[in-house]
């Protein structure tokens, strides 16, 4: 009788020489047999898991590097401030982002519209990042594994419906996004950036956010809604 647990199902089938057709007995895999697919804990395919915290004056914030290219790890580039994903692809569509550039998408969180799904974002950065352009996103929003080969810090906390740093930043502002050192950061003099005023949302977009889909019955969760990265819960 075998003893039950994971373990069984490391075992390879096998068959026994004289046992009767078609009888298996199980043996012990050990070791992988292909580290291309499997790696033991003391040599895994990344010492961080695929997943880097970033933070700077622009907050805090996650990237899944486990796809990025090597020498994506770094991007420093004027950045094009958006307000919605569809801005970003109506500027891609218009030729405006043909060069080096971080895309900001701001007031995706879950305070601003209970922070949606952003993977419509990742088809044009990834079309401009294939012509040989840097590009990296930045946003307070969610893109659940969606960005790919694209440097994406998401999830960036506070959100700037709450009065985060994304709030402050303008067209043209130089952001550095450093996966390797784990840096997110705008390059500008301290006295400057603490002195620089906090955008507030368009109230067009707030309107937008407050009506359809159902979003009347969630104003009060997203008006008490925590930072995404303490779980965007609304009933702690």
């Amino acid at each position: 009788m075998r003893a039950g647990g994971l373990r069984e199902y490391t075992g390879i089938p096998a068959t026994m020489p004289d046992a009767p057709a078609g009888a298996l007995h199980w043996v012990d895999a050990g070791a992988s047999q292909d580290d291309a697919i499997v790696r033991p804990a003391s040599a895994p395919f990344s010492p961080h898991g695929g997943l880097k915290l970033l933070q700077g004056n622009l907050g805090r914030s996650v990237i899944k590097v486990s796809a990025v290219p090597d020498d994506r790890h770094v991007i420093e580039a004027p950045c094009r401030v958006f307000d919605s994903q569809e801005a970003l692809h109506l500027a891609f569509g218009a030729g405006e982002l043909d060069r080096d550039v971080v895309c900001v998408v701001r007031w995706q969180g879950p305070q601003a519209n209970g922070m949606p799904e952003l993977h419509k974002l990742t088809p044009p950065l990834a079309v401009l990042q294939g012509k040989g352009f840097k590009v990296a996103l930045v946003t307070d929003g969610r893109m659940s594994g969606a960005s790919g080969k694209v440097p994406a810090a998401i999830h960036v906390s506070p959100e700037a419906a709450a009065g985060g740093p994304l709030a402050k930043v303008r067209d043209g502002d130089v952001i550095r996004l450093d996966a390797t050192l784990g840096l997110l950061e705008v390059l500008l003099p301290a006295d400057e950036w603490a002195a620089r005023a906090l955008a507030p949302m368009p109230e067009a977009l707030r309107a937008a956010n407050d009506v359809g889909m159902g979003r009347e019955l969630f104003a009060n969760m997203r008006r008490n809604a925590l930072t995404a990265e303490a779980g965007a819960c609304s009933w702690l």
